[in-house]
């Protein structure tokens, strides 16, 4: 159905996701070249630890410049789409730009321990990535910093205030939570990925 390649950045959750693909009928890659990234019909940025952890590890393999140059559709997954960003709180880190805004710690608030773990719903969205799905879906998110809400942001999740769930900036997209975790809310959100011209 496609080619994707799953950037190789150490995330924990590679193997989960390379298996929902398999699943859809997708060839997956994990790679960190670059002609086999250019050349991939999609591109997967998993991410799984710290934001500061990750960019080190792109940087050394030469791809903080060269991810946002990709053309294809690329979509960020938990810690992955965080890195989309222009910064994150963690660890005071710059990322890869491609959406202008700063990730932020979950606020300590009663009642909504950090990190944000478990299933929670997500507001009716207008990405290509949730046709399909019901109009207030659940998915699995294990997080404690998270993007603003911004003119990037096609669904929102609540948790003692809003956030960014699910984001776009042209061929970019993201999705906090995990859909290789998500039941069948996430096998469609993926599905839809590779759907995607």
């Amino acid at each position: 159905m496609a080619d994707v390649a799953v950037i190789d950045n150490g995330g924990a959750n590679i193997a989960s996701l390379r298996f929902a693909l398999d699943r859809l009928g997708a060839s997956s890659q994990l790679t960190t070249d670059r002609g086999a990234l250019q050349r991939a019909e999609r591109v997967i940025l998993p991410g799984v630890g710290a934001a500061g952890d990750a960019m080190d590890r792109l940087r050394a393999l030469g791809l903080v410049e060269f991810i946002p140059g990709l053309r294809q559709p690329v979509l960020g997954i938990c810690l992955g789409m965080q890195l989309l960003f222009a910064s994150s709180e963690e660890d005071d880190t710059n990322c890869l730009g491609i959406i202008p805004a700063r990730v932020a710690r979950l606020p300590d608030r009663a009642g909504f321990p950090v990190p944000h773990m478990g299933w929670n719903q997500l507001s009716a969205g207008t990405s290509p990535l949730l046709v399909g799905l019901d109009d207030e879906p659940y998915l699995y998110f294990v997080h404690s910093y998270a993007a603003p809400v911004g003119p990037w942001t096609a669904a929102t999740s609540d948790y003692g205030g809003h956030f960014s769930a699910v984001v776009q900036a042209g061929n970019f997209h993201g999705a906090q939570f995990h859909p290789e975790r998500s039941s069948r809310a996430g096998q469609r959100l993926l599905a839809n990925f590779l759907e995607l011209r």
